[in-house]
C-alpha cells in the first residue's frame, strides 16, 4: 500500500477546504483558492481539469475559471499532457520564492506611475505624503527583497539537509 492509498480523501478535502479558506480570506476567489490548494496537496503537484473537477465536486467550467486565474497571476503552469490532448495544471517549483519575485516585479514597474503621482498632487499635501510614502515602502521592499529571498534558499537548503 502507498501513502496515498493511506490518505483519508475526507480529511484531505476538509485540508483543502480550511487551507483555502485562509486564501479566500485575503482576497483570493474561493474557487482558485481551492483548486490551489487541491494541487498544492497531490504528490505530483499537478492535475488534469477532470481530475480537479472529480476531486473537488464541481464543474469542468468552475475548474477552467480557475485555473485561468491562478496562471494569470503565476501561482499554476499548464502543460500538454504527453500523448493526450489534455492540460494538466501544476503548481510551479520553488512557488513562493517566485510568486515573490513576480510581486517585487509588480512593484517595481509601479515605481514610475507613483512617482507622477506624487509630483501630480504635491509632495506636500495629503494625498501626495501618502502617495510618496507608498512609494518609499515599494522601493524599501524592492531593495530588501532579493536579500529575504537569499536568506530563505538558504535557509530551506539547510533545513532540507537536516
Amino acid at each position: 500500500m502507498t501513502q496515498v492509498d493511506e490518505r483519508d480523501d475526507q480529511a484531505v478535502l476538509r485540508f483543502i477546504e480550511r487551507f483555502s479558506s485562509v486564501f479566500t480570506e485575503s482576497g483570493m476567489p474561493r474557487m482558485p483558492a481551492r483548486v490551489f490548494v487541491a494541487l498544492l496537496s497531490t504528490d505530483s503537484g499537478g492535475m488534469t481539469a477532470a481530475d480537479l473537477a472529480d476531486m473537488l465536486r464541481v464543474s469542468p467550467a468552475a475548474i477552467s475559471g480557475a485555473v485561468r486565474y491562478l496562471t494569470q497571476i503565476g501561482l499554476v503552469s499548464r502543460e500538454r499532457e504527453t500523448g493526450t490532448r489534455r492540460d494538466l495544471y501544476r503548481v510551479l517549483d520553488d512557488l513562493w520564492y517566485e510568486a515573490l519575485f513576480r510581486r517585487d516585479e509588480m512593484l517595481r514597474r509601479m515605481t514610475g506611475p507613483l512617482k507622477e503621482g506624487v509630483s501630480a498632487l504635491g509632495a506636500e499635501t495629503p494625498a501626495g505624503k501618502r502617495i510618496a510614502e507608498t512609494l518609499m515602502f515599494f522601493e524599501f521592499f524592492h531593495a530588501e527583497l532579493p536579500k529575504l529571498l537569499k536568506q530563505w534558499r538558504e535557509y530551506r537548503d539547510e533545513r532540507l539537509r537536516s
